[in-house]
């Protein structure tokens, strides 16, 4: 080997470990963000649901209302 070679790739594998520290810190941080924002997804679909379903009662007291008022008034 060449003088030069060694350190040259003594270099090359420290900026290599260097990268993959720099890499897996990211995947870290990137599954942690993933994970918050699957867990915010799911609240959001519950949500969702919720609302929904609150919805479709309303829908269902207002269309009882309508009736009953349908149903006084035509017995005037």
């Amino acid at each position: 080997m060449n003088n030069d070679t060694l350190p040259q790739l003594e270099q090359l594998i420290n900026q290599l470990i260097a990268q993959n520290e720099r890499l897996n810190n990211e995947l870290s941080e990137l599954k942690e963000l993933n994970s918050k924002l699957v867990d915010e997804n799911e609240t959001l679909q519950l949500e969702v649901l919720e609302s929904e379903e609150k919805q479709k009662d309303t829908s269902n007291t207002l269309a009882g209302l309508l009736e009953k008022l349908q149903s006084a008034t035509q017995a005037s």
